[in-house]
């Protein structure tokens, strides 16, 4: 057993400091698998070890997409390393063979969390997700379902199932989008718009939206130009806005 703050230092750079230097990197998987099944950021940070021994050491990981999928909490959106997650999930989801219903989990997992959270995650997982319905086809059944649930209580998606093939995602509905059509920061409106399209082929680039952060987004707003809309309008007079009543002989706005 290890300190958290310890497994957190030697997570964060064991992908590019430790493993290309071991003559046997496949030592390191029992100490890796033991770290993602802690949960929360040591979890997070043990998937780009694991994407080494995986992609380049033949490691197998019978129950990873499983474990991946209980990843997806609410925390995702608001922990400092959300832009590396987001990589390598986007890297996980790539392959075009993975099953639809493993991939449905995954819209309507990140499509529920996305209810809660901030615009600057909105703005980085909704072509997230766009880009998960141009790899699976099969997944848009979400999107064009017209007679689809239209709440969380008609929903038969299950949010508390820890197995993807058990949760009932394909049945479901993005409502959770279209809710988010009526966001208040108007971005984030807009990019969930798209959704009411048909989208186009080629994939969204999320890099440059993996590090927004609010800072990033108020300064936005505050440097647009505001343009004057020239109003007509009538001079208050009187204390309750009428010229003739019994206020406005005793009292008057200065």
């Amino acid at each position: 057993q290890l300190p958290t703050g310890l497994y957190k230092k030697v997570l964060v750079i064991l992908h590019d400091s430790v493993l290309p230097y071991m003559n046997e990197p496949t030592l390191m998987i029992d100490f890796l698998t033991v770290a993602y099944g802690i949960g929360g950021a040591i979890s997070l940070l043990a998937l780009n070890g694991l994407f080494i021994l995986i992609h380049q050491h033949n490691l197998e990981y019978p129950d990873f997409y499983k474990k991946l999928y209980s990843l997806l909490d609410p925390s995702i959106y608001h922990v400092k390393y959300r832009a590396r997650f987001f990589h390598l999930v986007d890297l996980f989801l790539s392959s075009s063979h993975l099953p639809a219903y493993l991939v449905a989990a995954f819209i309507k997992r990140l499509s529920r969390l996305a209810l809660t959270a901030p615009p600057e995650s909105l703005l980085m997982v909704i072509p997230f997700i766009c880009n998960l319905f141009r790899r699976h086809p099969a997944c848009k059944v979400l999107v064009h379902r017209p007679n689809g649930p239209e709440d969380m209580s008609e929903d038969p998606y299950i949010m508390e199932e820890e197995e993807p093939s058990e949760s009932r995602a394909l049945e479901s509905s993005l409502w959770e989008i279209r809710s988010l059509q009526d966001h208040y920061h108007p971005d984030v409106a807009k990019a969930a718009a798209v959704l009411n399209q048909s989208l186009s082929e080629i994939e969204d680039d999320i890099s440059g939206l993996l590090e927004l952060s609010a800072y990033e987004l108020f300064d936005k707003e505050v440097k647009k130009k505001v343009i004057d809309v020239p109003m007509e309008f009538e001079q208050v007079r009187g204390l309750f806005g009428k010229k003739n009543d019994i206020f406005a002989e005793h009292f008057t706005l200065d």
